[in-house]
């Protein structure tokens, strides 16, 4: 029998056109959304609506380009869909941080494109603020005008629930092969549809999004600390848990209690799968209340809050009710990869910042809009391990892993600890090359940690109360990508450097 050589196998037939066209959508969709921090730079008469106006017509014109010349009618294939999705990331934040550079508000696009990709896949890392490694001075935060403000935390509300999910729910025109796409950004170990079509779905998740920022929005604005811009900024960061906040001191600026716990429990919301806030709101509470994931969630949530507050009270001697409040505030923002911060982590006892330090490597639910590893997946990470100790003491037993009375699919375990290994492997990998641009073992575990697991604040030279202006452009590229490869939750990227996605 003869064997086909490497050279001789059939490459993949990738639609490249359909690709081009179904990303000139998104880009076009853009520019709609850069004409709304226009609307704010005449109110507040900034001066700087040009930059937003010339960016949304670079958008308008590449996208309708490219959709007018390479549409199809053609069925998305998930082949296509992974493509697509992963461009669509990146290019976005390129067209996303021209605005940045043409009004002159930061004078590097590198540092632009960090802010936008920090923005997008609402990590909250910021380069604002900080000397960069070429020597200029990025603005304060509160000396950046609000209409890029708002910018940055729109781009957050819109990549919180995916830009691509909510294209599918506005534009009927990418309705055939939707999934495909829906699939692709979404690619945890449960998939929750709660129509047979992809757009009704993708319309009532953005509802439920939709109404929960509104409620935090008018919750925020009625304490005189927070005006309406304020408020709505915060609103958007909060429920995309990304972190981008006014001020420069986050949270800890506006000194108040009723800020801080709204705040609160609109985190633990955005942690929780947005498909189980729908059945809630419709009124199915058995399918809410018995989820297993939120739980665990509510458990590693309250247990946390329980360690860190209980630390910071009797080893930091802070008084009970501000224990309570930092402590609750903190886990939660970490847990959730939202970031914000009302207290510097780093200076607190042992305890209390280890304890924190784990909840680094966790993040929220399936189907939320927070990053991480995802509780489902420490689940079923859990019940395997019982299950492997359980096998060693009956080998001839079938022991099958359950969540509930849900069995889990070999297929689903071994694509759960394959994430987990490749998560912890990208991880070591960003630490170790930015350990090579001469930071200590903290700042490099800090800054990987906080861009895959798109959390915001990392450890040391880039805790909470520093940012990432200093570091090196290369190393920002390197952050920028692994934002990128966490929001889309790992396969979606690695994919593409797979030899096999390439072929027939």
């Amino acid at each position: 029998m003869a064997l086909v050589s490497n050279s001789s196998r059939p490459k993949a037939n990738i639609n490249f056109l359909q690709t081009l066209g179904v990303l000139g959508a998104f880009i076009f969709f853009l520019g709609f959304a850069l004409l709304i921090p226009l609307v704010v730079d005449l109110i507040y008469s900034e001066g700087n609506y040009q930059a937003f106006l010339i960016s949304a017509g670079i958008a308008f014109l590449a996208g309708g380009l490219l959709w007018y010349f390479f549409q199809t009618d053609q069925e998305l294939r998930m082949r296509e869909g992974f493509l697509i999705v992963s461009l669509t990331w990146l290019s976005l934040s390129l067209v996303g941080a021209l605005p940045f550079v043409i009004a002159g508000v930061l004078p590097s696009f590198t540092d632009a494109v960090f802010e936008t990709m920090s923005a997008l896949t609402t990590t909250g890392s910021t380069i604002l603020g900080g000397e960069t490694s070429s020597g200029f001075s990025n603005p304060q935060i509160e000396e950046i005008p609000k209409s890029f403000l708002l910018w940055r935390s729109l781009a957050h509300w819109l990549g919180g629930m995916g830009i691509i999910v909510l294209s599918l729910a506005i534009l009927p025109l990418l309705g055939i092969g939707g999934m495909q796409l829906f699939q692709a950004e979404s690619p945890g170990p449960t998939a929750d549809k709660l129509t047979p079509r992809v757009q009704e779905t993708a319309k009532l998740l953005w509802g439920v999004y939709v109404a929960f920022t509104f409620a935090q929005f008018l919750l925020l604005w009625v304490h005189p600390a927070m005006d309406w811009f304020e408020a709505i900024n915060h609103a958007f960061s909060t429920m995309a848990t990304g972190g981008f906040s006014t001020k420069n001191a986050s949270i800890e600026a506006f000194d108040s209690a009723y800020i801080d716990w709204v705040i609160i429990i609109f985190m633990f919301i955005a942690g929780v799968n947005f498909a189980m806030h729908f059945r809630l709101i419709r009124g199915d509470y058995k399918s809410f209340f018995a989820n297993r994931e939120i739980r665990f969630y509510t458990l590693v949530a309250m247990l946390g809050i329980f360690i860190v507050s209980g630390s910071l009270w009797l080893l930091d001697e802070y008084p009970i009710l501000d224990a309570l409040r930092y402590g609750a505030f903190q886990v939660l923002s970490i847990l959730t990869t939202t970031g914000f911060g009302t207290d510097n982590y780093e200076v607190w006892n042992t305890v209390g910042a280890f304890f924190l330090f784990l909840l680094f490597f966790s993040g929220g639910c399936a189907g939320s809009t927070g990053g991480g590893i995802k509780m489902v997946r420490w689940m079923i990470l859990i019940r395997n391990t019982g299950r492997e100790i359980k096998q060693i003491m009956h080998p001839k037993a079938i022991l099958p892993v359950r969540i509930g009375d849900q069995a889990i699919s070999q297929n689903i375990q071994r694509t759960v600890l394959s994430f987990f290994i490749l998560y912890i492997f990208i991880f070591a990998l960003g630490a170790f090359i930015i350990s090579l641009f001469g930071y200590d073992i903290m700042s490099s575990i800090g800054a990987s940690i906080a861009s895959i697991g798109n959390i915001g604040p990392g450890w040391g030279e880039f805790g909470p109360t520093d940012n990432f202006a200093h570091l090196p452009y290369l190393g920002k590229w390197v952050l920028i990508l692994l934002m990128m490869v966490g929001r889309l939750e790992i396969f979606t990227v690695l994919i593409l450097f797979s030899p096999a996605f390439w072929r027939q």
